[in-house]
């Protein structure tokens, strides 16, 4: 690990002792998916932690030591409040407290497909109203190369403070993988880049006293680029299976049948499986962040566009499926009983952010179908920022009386807890969009 240059600022040096000392006061703001868990990360290694949020019932919730994000351990949340080494807050002008402080805030997109910076660009002007010198600001929501030495920055620095003098800018991607038993938030490799050498070896410095391992890179652009590569290499190739997996049913071959054969191969191939479409806080939306930027240089990111294309296409796909197999049946889409099974992007956990199921209800809801759902994740559905017109619906059991009276069930987002062969039995048709059932019974097709 590089040491932070001899000719850095009195600042940076204090900065730097304070983290190797462990006292100095870290501040998250944002208190989700990703950055609660980062703050009680850095909380169990005895740091004071004040985490933000502007939403009151998260407030609430973590005051009194509840977890309003499943698999991650309430327990853990409250041996940290007990040690008064974590604490949740929506008064932001206490963002002068702490001396590194981590943006963990949403980059959605806006309908056209264009980056939607409002928050990050919000949380900027609320830290640049409170920013005082000697502060280390890292930023790690998902972003186009320069928004952080570009637009952060810029904020910041309308305090009349400079960046790498006065305060520190650096970014580090987030990486979470929501339900993985493997890696979590300490053990998961951090990229970091400063927006100048002496805050980049902060932040690296910084990240290395909770995570396992720190990777240097050597700008704040290179990290930005670093996750897009990520999300861009993933989304592409789920786009590449997802097309596969239309074109190998019109051959009458089974593409799972195929990823089974493919997968013994020991080299020079990777699995990716298709579905109903993507989903998550990633995959759906950070690729057209660098499409977006790539057009002001000029270059047209078309791998990206045409995985954009297949992948949102996926739901439409699923619903023609279901519907030419109701009419094989003799039964209209229209006035069809549907249920749908699993709402969350992805198995086994309750995150529902752009899961696909929103679009095929959607999509069903538009053309007359009587929907219904089940997830024992996600007891009640959510108003969704893309869907915000979809009924309130609770899910229901998967009991043979519930099943039997379903024309269809569809199932999105296949969770361990389900009972697929009691499912099969009483559905009188069950559309797999992915890959249950390797023999298929006689009222399953596949989508």
């Amino acid at each position: 690990m590089s040491s932070v240059a001899s000719s850095a600022s009195t600042l940076a040096s204090d900065l730097q002792s304070r983290i190797e000392e462990g006292t100095a006061v870290v501040g998250v703001v944002g208190l989700g998916y990703v950055g609660l868990p980062l703050a009680l990360t850095f909380a169990e290694r005895q740091f004071r932690v004040l985490g933000f949020d502007v939403d009151a019932a998260k407030i609430e919730s973590l005051g009194q030591g509840k977890t309003y994000i499943k698999h991650l351990d309430a327990g853990r949340l409250r041996s940290m409040l007990e040690a008064r080494r974590f604490q949740a807050s929506s008064d932001f002008a206490r963002l002068s407290e702490v001396d590194v402080l981590l943006i963990c805030v949403p980059t959605p997109l806006t309908p056209q497909r264009e980056p939607d910076m409002s928050y990050v660009v919000g949380t900027a002007r609320q830290v640049r109203d409170r920013l005082r010198r000697g502060q280390l600001v890292i930023l790690e929501s998902t972003t186009y190369p320069g928004t952080t030495d570009e637009l952060v920055r810029g904020i910041l620095e309308e305090t009349g403070l400079r960046c790498g003098e006065d305060f520190f800018l650096a970014f580090s991607p987030e990486r979470e993988d929501p339900g993985n038993p493997n890696y979590g938030t300490a053990t998961i490799p951090k990229v970091v880049g400063g927006v100048d050498p002496v805050s980049g070896d902060l932040a690296e410095r910084f990240y290395a006293k909770a995570i396992v391992k720190t990777v240097r890179v050597s700008s704040s652009r290179t990290a930005e680029a670093t996750k897009l590569l990520e999300n861009i290499f993933r989304a592409v190739n789920i786009a590449l299976v997802n097309e596969l997996k239309i074109v190998f049913d019109r051959m009458g071959i089974d593409v799972w049948e195929v990823l089974d054969a493919a997968s013994t191969k020991p080299f020079g191939f990777m699995r990716f499986n298709p579905g109903p479409g993507w989903g998550g806080h990633c995959i759906p939306l950070d690729p057209f962040y660098l499409t977006w930027k790539a057009r002001e240089y000029g270059v047209s990111a078309k791998f990206i566009e045409l995985a954009g294309d297949v992948n949102t296409q996926m739901p439409h796909y699923v619903v023609e499926k279901l519907q030419l197999a109701l009419n094989e049946r003799g039964k209209p889409l229209k006035g069809s009983r549907i249920l749908i099974c699993g709402l969350a992007y992805k198995k086994d956990i309750d995150d529902p952010r752009e899961s696909p199921a929103f679009e095929v209800i959607e999509i069903l809801l538009s053309l007359g179908a009587r929907l219904t759902y089940h997830d024992p994740h996600v007891p009640v559905a959510p108003r969704m920022r893309r869907w915000p017109g979809l009924p309130p619906m609770e899910s229901q059991p998967l009991t043979p009386e519930i099943l039997e009276r379903q024309d269809a069930v569809v199932i999105v987002t296949d969770h361990s807890s389900v009972d697929y062969a009691a499912l099969a039995a009483h559905a009188p048709l069950v559309v797999d969009t992915r890959g249950v059932y390797r023999s298929l019974p006689r009222s399953v097709i596949r989508a």
